[in-house]
């Protein structure tokens, strides 16, 4: 399920689980949209507000997210008139992952907590074991799709063997 709701409070993307935040979404969507428009070093810096109409994202909603992403070291920014934002490092090294990481902490809580230090009882206790598996799927196929994959819309093989799946569409 994809939402379109602005707001920090409001889910953008669920999938059977798996919750990413409408900050998370329009990170992702922002640094995509500087990998293809920008190189690392770049001599003309995008400013927010041209992120901001090319993704449709709220503009002061993104100003925040980017003040994120620059202290997180995954943008660059400069002020003034020249001003803007540009990758802080080539876009086949920042991880799809590493945006989540800066913009909502470590992947895969459950009820707030980390999967390792949650105490199961009884006949409930093989679920720590797969809260911990999931979580390693998922950051498997987070750490290996990069911003670069996305800006240019080639996935690697394993994530578009998984997409191939009719199942994975429900």
């Amino acid at each position: 399920m994809v939402g379109r709701r602005s707001g920090p409070g409001y889910l953008a993307v669920n999938l059977s689980g798996m919750r990413l935040s409408a900050r998370v979404d329009y990170a992702l969507r922002a640094v995509a949209e500087l990998a293809s428009v920008t190189g690392v070093g770049r001599a003309r810096p995008v400013t927010a507000d041209q992120i901001a109409r090319a993704q449709q994202i709220p503009p002061k909603f993104l100003e925040s997210i980017l003040l994120q992403l620059r202290r997180g070291g995954v943008v660059q920014a400069q002020r003034g008139p020249e001003g803007g934002y540009w990758l802080a490092r080539p876009a086949e090294e920042i991880s799809l992952a590493e945006v989540i990481r800066v913009i909502d902490g470590p992947l895969a809580h459950i009820r707030g907590q980390r999967p390792e230090h949650l105490g199961y009882q009884g006949a409930a206790r093989a679920l720590q074991e797969v809260w911990i598996a999931l979580r390693a799927s998922e950051r498997q196929i987070l750490e290996l799709v990069t911003i670069a994959d996305v800006a240019r819309g080639t996935l690697p093989e394993p994530v578009t063997k998984l997409v191939a799946d009719p199942g994975a569409w429900t």
